[in-house]
């Protein structure tokens, strides 16, 4: 296993591993995994935690620019030079280990193991996120063996010779995100002054919160309160800021509105009760969404890599599965994104029926299908 550095690349990783291990344990076999990322990615984490066996490679990032100057940039040759250090450490690592298989998620560590496997002669799988391939799964696609995508808009955009080898599996989400209950919301968060009459929102800007989603947000409250509950999850160094303004609320709209630094265990119930979801539109939130059928308008991070927060809600938005604002952001042009998906039943409704369609909540399944053949020759 390689690949990490954010979430959106560990946690597939991860939820891969736990449906391969169930797979092969129903069977009488066990799996052996090896983790290889950097030290201080969110794989160092993570794999130990989950009791995997991880070794740490040197590897460097790409400061990514328009200005092909800066791609020369002292950090970037620097970091460069990083790598052929860290693809001999995974080799040696690979060498020792004897893989069946090599599975990478993407993210900057994940070349030099990639590389690594093409020398060591074992199958290598990619995996892919986002709509279009990340820069460390291009730089691995001539050596790989099996390419799985997210997405059936993805295979267009591949290269003939990849397109040969590509597969779509979807993303894998954790199966506890699509095991929610609504009711559970309710009672673990004390919404008792919800009225479940009306359509709840869901408000993320991800763990750490989003300043421009909580402040578009916090300007259009007064009238999202006034046609939906919302559950608004700011990140904890923003609680204190939103409360004050939260204050100010009429009565009968503060029983309505829940404000949180973090969801955490809660999130797969708290989903469950959403009718809308206000968010980023990074590839784990689109996976999880789609999966679950909800309806939502999302606001991509403009500093996202690659630009690939845009291109994965516009994928959406074309399809009739999202709302996407790629534009500029303002309470306006919320509240008009927001309106007919609270107004108009039937419209939320088929939005949510088009984002289900586009789900795969079996990609982790689709996944380990492709390793196991690809372990298999």
């Amino acid at each position: 296993m390689t690949g990490g550095g954010t979430g959106g690349h560990t946690y597939p990783a991860l939820t891969a591993i736990r449906a391969l291990q169930a797979r092969l344990a129903a069977s009488g076999r066990a799996l052996e995994v090896l983790w290889i990322g950097t030290q201080d990615g969110l794989e160092a984490r993570v794999a130990p935690a989950e009791g995997i066996a991880f070794t740490p490679v040197a590897t460097g990032k790409i400061r990514r620019s328009s200005n092909p100057l800066k791609m020369v940039s002292p950090a970037n040759v620097k970091d460069m030079a990083r790598v052929p250090l860290g693809v001999a450490q995974a080799r040696k690592a690979i060498a020792d280990f004897q893989p069946d298989v090599v599975l990478a998620t993407g993210g900057y560590v994940a070349v030099p193991a990639g590389l690594a496997a093409r020398l060591c002669r074992r199958p290598l799988v990619l995996h892919e996120q986002t709509v279009r391939l990340g820069l460390a799964n291009r730089k691995l696609a001539g050596s790989a063996t099996r390419i799985a995508v997210s997405s059936e808009s993805t295979i267009p955009l591949l290269s003939e010779e990849a397109r040969r080898i590509a597969v779509v599996t979807g993303n894998p989400v954790r199966p506890e995100v699509l095991s929610g209950h609504a009711d559970k919301a309710i009672e673990t968060l004390g919404l008792s002054g919800f009225d479940r009459r009306l359509p709840t929102i869901y408000v993320t800007g991800g763990a750490q919160g989003s300043q421009q989603i909580n402040e578009v947000v916090r300007d259009v409250l007064p009238w999202l309160l006034e046609h939906a509950n919302v559950v608004h999850q700011c990140g904890t160094a923003n609680v204190e800021a939103l409360h004050e303004h939260s204050t100010r609320l009429p009565p009968g709209q503060a029983t309505r509105y829940y404000l949180t630094g973090f969801v955490g265990p809660e999130l797969p119930d708290v989903l469950a009760l959403a009718d809308v979801v206000i968010s980023r539109s990074g590839a784990g939130t689109l996976a999880e969404l789609t999966a679950l059928g909800k309806a939502a308008v999302f606001i991509p991070l403009a500093t996202s890599a690659g630009n690939e927060q845009a291109h994965n809600a516009r994928h959406l938005h074309e399809g009739g599965a999202a709302v996407a604002l790629l534009g500029e952001v303002t309470a306006a042009t919320l509240r008009d994104a927001v309106g007919p998906l609270l107004m108009e039943p039937a419209c939320r409704a088929s939005i949510a029926q088009q984002a289900r369609a586009h789900g795969k909540p079996d990609a982790a399944d689709r996944l380990v299908d492709v390793i196991l053949s690809a372990a298999s020759g």
